[in-house]
């Protein structure tokens, strides 16, 4: 699959897989200078990128494991999602879960870019659903 990105600044970077396999592309700050993420506060980090993701599919914005555990940084919102037809700057919210101040530099790793099918889908209001055997039995209801 190709995937277009177009360059928003200079030394914005391309995403990168991190192995032969990864299901994730590394996303990297492209900012000035230093991002200091005070305690338990968001702050929008930019890539410097736009992408063209294909219809049928959409960007979803993950957090990168090291990061999260080493410095205590993870999207805001847990997964972003980027869909096909966007293509203004893909920016990640990164919350800070530390009791200390982290800083985020240019060129810094921020989090994964995985792209994944998206299917469409039409609702239907009925007034009643199909039984099951779980039925409306919700949380930890399937385990002991």
């Amino acid at each position: 699959m190709l995937i277009e990105v177009k360059k928003l600044r200079e030394g914005a970077c391309l995403p990168t897989a991190g192995s032969e396999y990864a299901a994730g592309y590394d996303l990297y700050a492209c900012i000035e200078g230093t991002v200091t993420i005070a305690p338990h506060t968001t702050e929008k980090i930019g890539t410097g990128l736009s992408l063209a993701v294909p219809n049928g599919y959409f960007g979803a914005v993950f957090a990168r494991s090291g990061l999260a555990t080493k410095k205590g940084l993870r999207p805001a919102n847990c997964v972003g999602v980027c869909d096909s037809d966007y293509r203004g700057e893909y920016i990640v919210a990164l919350h800070n879960d530390t009791d200390t101040p982290v800083s985020v530099e240019n060129g810094d790793r921020i989090a994964q870019l995985v792209i994944l099918p998206c299917m469409k889908a039409e609702f239907e209001e009925v007034p009643e659903l199909s039984e099951t055997v779980r039925g409306a039995g919700g949380f930890g209801s399937t385990g002991k």
